[in-house]
């Protein structure tokens, strides 16, 4: 799959995906003669598409990157959520293609990645894009979440909103309010608002999830076997609670403010 960012430095390259986590400094963060990262995840920069939020630190981190294009051990591409002054330089002057306005958080470590720098596009290789649909249910005030089983073939055993793929043809409401009625027996109606989509990655599969919000005062929800238990909870309940479907408390922060 294609995933669109903004060029930043030209040129095109192709490898495997080291991540950082956290904001990075080629100052101090990386050895420019060998490649050692000496931050967490280490391992080793040389040939790898380097995957990081931002920089951050000296301006002589432009020229660590430099550095490390001297020595043959410079990363063969640089991701960024957000592109800062420090590394942009580094990677222009030491001709690393660069881009950004890219979601960090959809790479992992060992993904095998096509960047063309050119006109700002990551290709991720062997991960297909899947189109769903994940509703809030307000009943009396409350959230409906549910409980998938150990065994489902996504996101087992944790707590979710009503979610489910949309079907060929169908549009992302029709699939919320179908999804609602075959997993909670619930005549949602229509919805009272809906965000941009969000997208979330699950092994090879990255999720791009239409999120709605309904209400459903008095119903009792009667689930059918794609989920094991449900509960009612607050929004703090949501947002605090743990093992759930990632970005969840994200959409939920989100739908809320649709109904103030």
């Amino acid at each position: 799959m294609i995933i669109r960012g903004r060029p930043i430095s030209s040129g095109k390259a192709e490898g495997e995906v080291l991540v950082i986590e956290d904001a990075f400094s080629f100052l101090g963060g990386v050895d420019a003669s060998t490649g050692e990262l000496k931050v967490s995840p280490g391992g080793n920069v040389a040939g790898k598409v380097l995957v990081f939020p931002r920089g951050k630190g000296s301006t002589v981190g432009s020229f660590v990157m430099y550095d490390l294009k001297v020595h043959g051990k410079a990363p063969a591409a640089v991701i960024n959520a957000s592109a800062e002054t420090i590394v942009t330089t580094g990677a222009v002057i030491s001709s690393i293609p660069m881009v950004d306005s890219v979601d960090v958080a959809l790479f992992r470590t060992g993904d095998i990645v096509r960047v063309d720098a050119d006109k700002g596009t990551v290709e991720l290789e062997g991960v297909t894009m899947i189109d769903s649909v994940s509703s809030v249910i307000l009943i009396d005030g409350r959230i409906l979440m549910l409980r998938r089983p150990e065994g489902a073939s996504s996101y087992p055993g944790r707590w979710s909103l009503c979610a489910g793929k949309i079907e060929a043809g169908e549009d992302p409401e029709t699939a919320a309010a179908r999804e609602i009625m075959e997993e909670t027996g619930i005549d949602a109606g229509s919805p009272l608002g809906s965000i941009d989509p969000i997208l979330v990655r699950e092994k090879n599969r990255i999720w791009r999830v239409r999120p709605f919000i309904f209400r459903a005062d008095g119903k009792v929800p009667s689930l059918n076997k794609e989920n094991t238990a449900y509960r009612l909870c607050s929004p703090d309940d949501v947002i605090s609670s743990g093992k759930l479907v990632e970005r969840t408390p994200e959409a939920v922060r989100a739908l809320l403010e649709l109904t103030r």
